[in-house]
């Protein structure tokens, strides 16, 4: 299987003695250079207001593992979808509850 690289600045896809391909990242810093213009800035900020909104967030959830654990099904569900699998969180969901429905969705561990 032939691996294509659409761009050099992330790095390079190196095959590996197992058969797959490995991505060897491009040395920092990136080149070309990062342009931090206004619009980049503008964005940068704008992602670290919503991190700090979840943050905030976080403070006052009862339990937070059960939300980041429905937040990584909904991103796997997500990313199965453009990968051309039909299936939706309820299908997801459905498939880790037992017989008789009882069982929550597992939290990770701390």
């Amino acid at each position: 299987m032939a691996y294509q690289q659409s761009s050099t600045r992330a790095g390079r896809f190196v095959r590996q003695i197992a058969g797959y391909a490995a991505l060897v990242p491009a040395p920092l810093p990136p080149d070309p250079p990062l342009v931090l213009d206004q619009e980049l800035i503008g964005l940068l900020s704008e992602a670290d207001q919503a991190v700090g909104r979840l943050d905030g967030v976080s403070t006052i959830l009862p339990n937070p593992d059960l939300f980041v654990a429905m937040y990584v099904r909904q991103e796997a569900v997500l990313g199965s979808q453009i990968a051309g699998t039909q299936s939706t969180l309820e299908d997801v969901l459905q498939f880790e509850v037992d017989a008789s429905g009882r069982r929550l969705p597992r939290t990770s561990a701390r």
